[in-house]
This record gives C-alpha cells, structure tokens and sequence, in this order.
C-alpha cells in the first residue's frame, strides 16, 4: 500500500463517550467483518472488559475504505481506554499514528479526561478532528458541546463532524474526513528496517505475539529481527494485521501497524518500546520508544495456598508482558510467605490485575492494604523509597518523610460544588484554581495521592449524583507530617497490618483496624490485648476477653476462703501463660483485615 494512502489514528475519549461503539460502526461500514460476526464493542475481547462495560487493552483493527475520489484507503485504527488508570495505554496507542479523533458526548461534553487525553495528543504532535457523539439522543446539545472543545481544549470546533456510534448516522462522512484531514505516515522505504514495538502478549499455542507499527524500510516472513533493548534476534515465522480478525500477510510495508510472532518463548527478550531492526544491517538510531510508567499505588499479592507461588510468579510475568505499566517484585512476609509486592496506576487497574490472575491462572489471592511510594530522608543526608510500611528506617534516622501529591482536575454542574470543595478540604487539598464554562464549573486542586487512592472517586460521583470527572496527573513530592502506626497483638508487632498515614488521622484509622481483629481473632485462655501505636506510645487499644473455666463448680457450700484459694490459683496461671503464651492469628484474620474494600 502506498503510504500516502494509509492512516494511522486513535480514538480518545473521556469514560462511556462511545469509543468502542463507534469503532463498531466504524469496522461494519467499511466491510472489516459481516455483519453476522458483528457483535457490540467487537474489540472489547476480554470477559472482564464486557461485564464492567470498559475498555481495558487498546486494540488494534485495519480497515479498506474506498473514498469518493475512487482511492483505496488503509485506516489503522487503534481503540482506547478512557479511565485515568489506563492512561498509560492512550500514549503508547497514540505514539504509533498521526491522528487522532478526540470524541466528546453531546450530551455531556467537555469531561477531565477528554482534556487529559488531548492533551496527550498535542504532546505526541498528532493532528487532532474534534467528533461529536451520541446526536441521536434527545438530550444532546450539540451547539453547547461545540463551544465546550473550542473554549476548554482550544480547538476550532465549527465544523466538528456529528455522528451517532448507535445508529451509524454521519460515520461515512467522518470516514471522508478522517482521510482528507488526517496525515498520512512519512517514513522512508528504502531505509533499513526500523519497527517501534507498541505491545505483546501472550498466547499459549503461538507463544509471544508482538504489535507492531513499520516506522522505516519493511518487516517480512522469514526476516532475521534483533530487539536493540535486549539484544535478542528471532527469525519472522508469521507476519500479519488484524481485520479484527488474524489475517496472515507476506510482508508489512512503511507505516503499517501488524503483529509478528516469532516463536518466541521467554518474555524477557520483549520490551513495550523496544526498536526493532533488520539484524544483518541494522539501523544505529533507536526510535524514541516510550516514557517509563511509575506506579503510584503498591499491595502485595499473596497465595493462600503456599504451593501457588511459582503459579503466581508465572501469572505475573504474563500479565506484565500484556500491560507495560504493571511491575513487580519478591516479597517474603512472617505470616504470609511469599509473595509478589506490586506496582500500579490506580486502585482500578489493581482490581484488573488481581482479577485477571484470578480468572487466568486460576488462583486464589490475599491483597494487602494499598499503599503509595514514600521517600524517606535520612540524617545523613541519603534520600530512600519507601514502598512497604514494613521497611521503615529507625525513627531516629529519619530527617523528614515526603509524600506524592497529584493535581487534579474536577469538572461539574456547578450546583455540585460545594460538597466537592468540601471533600477536598477534608483530603488536605490546597485549591490551586476554579474555572466556568457555561453552568459547569472546573476545579484544579492538589492533593496528597494517599488520600485519593481509597473511595476519593466514589464520592465525588455520589457528592455530584454521578455528573462530575475526575482526573489526576503526578505533581511531585512534599514533605508532610507522616507516621508509621504498627499493630501490636499481646504486645508482638504484627508487620504485614502496619500502615503509613498522617499524623492527623493515625487514631481514627488504628482504632478501625483493632476493633476489626477483635472479631476476627478467636478467643484465647488468657486475655489479649490489641493495639495501635506510634513508636512507643500507644493510640489505640482493644482487649479479646479469655476463655473462663469454671474451677469452683465443684465447691458448694463450705467455706468462702477454699473458693478464693482456687480462684487465685487460676489467676496466677493465667497470668503465666499470658507471659509465655503465643497467640496463633488465623490466615482469614489477615485476609480480612487487609481487605481492599474495607
């Protein structure tokens, strides 16, 4: 295919504005399957994508239109997630094309992450078609959602195409658009071979399959490829596109995106970013790749059946070749074993990972606490992360502790916004400025990470009866009044339930936490006692009362003294077993004192 008739675009958009649905349309209008094969949000391929009604993996389809000047065009599609927690896949996706469709609802506009995803594009130096979707509905504002693009993402907005994802109506003449509008690539065919490698996964009958978009010369069947990251050098066995369906091909040419498999096994030898190139005259310049993601949130994963470990530590290194932003490491815990301390974007690409290892690999999972990446100065002027609670330096040796602060973007009808100040007030936000369009109000606040990892998101959709966006960007670290609060049971600190919080909300949350081991710790001969501190001073205490025999049963009547003497007889041996006695804390107790909802 000639390259001035190819075009590589992304659909972006905010949560639930219709990308995948209007990519449906999209592929049956241009004839990609029939319409028999046809079924809605076709490139939402995995379970978990259909049941939560998201977008998970961005997905690749090619699509044949033939325009009205009588030209055939190749459109290379890419289909994105919205969520913030799987803004990592929009850039990679968006590092591949030229163009991008910047699809708005217009029934409810302009939200935080169609600018954040704009502005993704404007940093990738993609030409950008501002799309109104969802017109067929009786409550679209076509005219309001028009000034929207033009006053909050600053794009020239008056002639955007109208299109219905629904019904199909104006997606042939956003397909006549995409084509006049839309750059085509600019490579050089006659160079050496140089290939960005944008995402792999795993297949257990093919082994890696790696996508691929032809940034200079041509990848095909039989061609010898070395990986410039890793050094790895594989022979092409399949070469080929998605229609979305696999079709096998000869060669990919300049521009074109596909996906090639080369039987290889070990995962390690393929990095999303990676430059692949022609090893017998390979290319010295690498193409820029990707930026590395950093994982704000961390938990640890343990098995609750010890043998599932190499399962687990299998599992995972799948799932990372599949999702370039999760990363993980080794972790050993006294009362869990082992297992694998975690990294990611957000809370709900933590709940994809643990569900997708549980579904996948079959395995049954322990989450602890999420917590966010501290970094610890120490007094001798060495700066350390702090991932895990556990890890904590002596207090000591501690200068200050810094924590991540993020800037978010709170967009609103603005009757809501009073509850939402609120809110963030509460989460220690400093308001850094406050906007209107129309009757919507946008607000940019900072705040800690800590603080919006847990239910922040929830209750911004309630405190606004579901109609605000939320969306956040890392801003840098500040040091804050920090502690470590440790769980004591019968007065051994119990590790794996220590947590990093303010010094302002220590007691509140030590107190949650053994109130909830009180009923989930059976009941011992002796008395234990629960409690929550910082350093040495106690915040927090609960007692799990001691089983009691009844020694003088079998004393009746008599005199007083001979019930007293047996009554101390068992206090003292009480009081022995308490000093020497261990308290056995079952697994569920763990599980559901670090459970992630609670």
């Amino acid at each position: 295919m000639n390259q001035k008739n190819i075009r590589n675009f992304a659909i972006v958009a905010h949560i639930d504005h219709g990308k995948s649905t209007l990519s449906d349309r999209l592929i049956e209008i241009t004839g990609g399957l029939q319409s028999r094969e046809m079924k809605a949000q076709v490139l939402d391929s995995m379970d978990i994508e259909r049941e939560r009604g998201i977008t998970i993996k961005a997905q690749t389809v090619r699509l044949n239109y033939t325009a009205k000047d009588g030209q055939t065009y190749q459109l290379n599609l890419m289909d994105t997630p919205g969520h913030v927690d799987f803004s990592y896949e929009v850039s990679r996706s968006l590092a591949a094309c030229e163009g991008a469709l910047i699809l708005v609802d217009a029934t409810q506009g302009v939200q935080a992450q169609t600018l954040a995803n704009a502005y993704l594009a404007l940093d990738n130096d993609l030409e950008m078609l501002p799309v109104l979707n969802k017109i067929d509905l009786p409550s679209s504002d076509v005219e309001a959602a028009r000034e929207q693009i033009s006053d909050v993402i600053g794009l020239d907005a008056k002639n955007a195409i109208c299109v219905s994802g629904k019904t199909g109506a104006g997606v042939t003449d956003l397909l006549e658009e995409i084509v006049a509008k839309l750059p085509s690539p600019r490579g050089n065919e006659k160079a050496s071979t140089r290939a960005l490698l944008v995402d792999s996964w795993y297949d257990s009958y093919l082994g890696v399959v790696i996508l691929v978009r032809v940034v200079d010369g041509q990848l095909q069947r039989g061609q010898k490829i070395k990986f410039m990251v890793t050094g790895a050098e594989y022979v092409i066995e399949k070469i080929g596109y998605f229609t979305p369906k696999m079709v096998d091909a000869d060669k990919l040419e300049t521009g074109e995106i596909g996906f090639i498999i080369t039987g290889m096994k070990t995962i390690h030898d393929c990095k999303v970013g990676d430059t692949i190139v022609d090893a017998k005259n390979p290319s010295d310049e690498p193409l820029p790749g990707f930026k590395p993601s950093i994982p704000v949130v961390f938990s640890s994963f343990f098995p609750v059946e010890a043998d599932d470990y190499p399962n687990l530590r299998d599992g995972a290194e799948k799932l990372a070749l599949n999702d370039a932003s999760f990363m993980f490491t080794t972790e050993k815990s006294s009362a869990l074993g082992f297992g694998l301390r975690c990294g990611f974007l957000g809370l709900l690409h933590m709940e994809i990972i643990s569900e997708r290892l549980r579904r996948e690999f079959n395995l049954s999972l322990i989450n602890t606490v999420p917590s966010v990446l501290y970094k610890v100065h120490l007094r001798d002027g060495s700066v350390t992360d702090l991932e895990n609670p556990a890890d904590m330096p002596d207090l000591t040796r501690i200068q200050s502790i810094e924590e991540p602060w993020v800037r978010a973007t709170i967009m609103m009808p603005d009757k809501y916004m009073g509850g939402i100040m609120s809110l963030c007030s509460e989460r220690r936000g400093v308001q850094e400025n406050i906007s209107y369009v129309g009757n919507r109000a946008v607000l940019v606040y900072l705040l800690p990470l800590a603080e919006i990892v847990f239910d922040f998101y929830d209750r911004v959709k309630s405190l606004s009866s579901g109609y605000a966006s939320f969306d956040y960007v890392l801003h840098g670290y500040q040091a804050s009044d920090l502690v470590k609060v440790s769980i004591l049971v019968n007065d051994e600190n119990v590790e794996p339930l220590s947590f990093m919080c303010h010094r302002s909300f220590a007691e509140k949350r030590g107190r949650q936490i053994v109130e909830k081991l009180k009923d989930l710790i059976p009941r011992h001969q002796f008395k234990i006692p629960l409690q929550a501190a910082i350093g040495g001073k106690i915040i927090a205490r609960e007692t799990i009362a001691a089983y009691r025999k009844d020694v003088t049963a079998k004393c009746y009547g008599g005199d007083i003294t001979r019930k007293r003497k047996l009554l101390e007889k068992q206090k003292e041996g009480k009081k022995r077993m308490r000093t020497f006695g261990n308290v056995e804390i079952p697994q569920s107790a763990f599980i559901n004192a670090l459970k992630v909802n609670s």
